[in-house]
């Protein structure tokens, strides 16, 4: 799966490797989270370096915490999951990132790495992106009608998944399952192809120029963040 990940790339570099604006200031992220709102490029605005929030929520949902469960889409099963097949149609996006994190069980715990291109270059992760209206909710009139009448229009939510795959040489010695992690050449397509023109992206991406070093358990809690987690430290094995 991907749980956590990096994005510490400069703005200005990011737009320029995107070739899309922010359409507000990015901060540098080194524990990026479920929950949070977070980077991505819809389909919707290819232009725009929107933040969407991390857990999918379909537009058929009643509530707004089945998200919590859909941070990932299966690669293999995506076409055809109801959460997730109308999105894989229709909405597609490019998750934004410049590592991501895995943890290896160990003795005294379990290890977090980052994994990374060896130059921390960013890169984009195949996402879906969904629009979530939440349903209105009553409120009581005044005295002089009774009853009760609905609340102003609620504000609709943009969520987003990172679809997995299977992991290369590199992540299977860490986790059996890895982000599909884009060839830049292949993102446009990802965001204009129809479906079966891009299933074929969904594999592993090669690991010849990928790195994955042991980093602080002080990742594991989402409320860290800051440059240190990306520190390679002594696992002592």
């Amino acid at each position: 799966m991907c749980g956590r990940y990096t994005l510490f790339t400069p703005q200005p570099t990011l737009e320029e490797r995107f070739d899309a604006d922010a359409e507000s200031p990015l901060e540098p992220r080194y524990n990026c989270a479920p929950g949070q709102r977070l980077p991505v490029i819809t389909n919707d605005a290819p232009d725009t370096i929107q933040t969407l929030k991390w857990g999918l929520v379909p537009s058929w949902a009643d509530s707004e915490s089945v998200g919590n469960k859909r941070i990932n889409a299966r690669a293999e099963t995506v076409h055809e999951k109801r959460s997730f097949a109308e999105a894989y149609e229709q909405r597609r996006c490019l998750v934004l990132a410049d590592g991501f994190y895995e943890w290896v069980k160990q003795e005294s715990g379990k290890q977090p790495y980052r994994v990374a291109f060896t130059d921390d270059r960013p890169f984009a992760m195949a996402g879906l992106w969904e629009r979530w209206t939440p349903p209105q909710t009553q409120t009581g009139l005044s005295d002089f009608g009774g009853g009760v009448a609905p609340d102003a229009d609620p504000e609709p939510l943009e969520t987003f998944t990172v679809i997995t795959t299977e992991p290369n040489g590199l992540v299977s010695k860490l986790h059996h399952r890895m982000a599909v992690v884009l060839d830049e050449s292949e993102e446009e397509t990802w965001l204009t192809g129809d479906a079966d023109e891009v299933q074929s992206l969904l594999d592993p991406y090669p690991d010849d120029a990928m790195e994955a070093y042991p980093v602080s358990t002080q990742v594991n809690s989402p409320a860290n963040d800051g440059p240190a987690l990306i520190e390679e430290v002594e696992t002592g094995v």
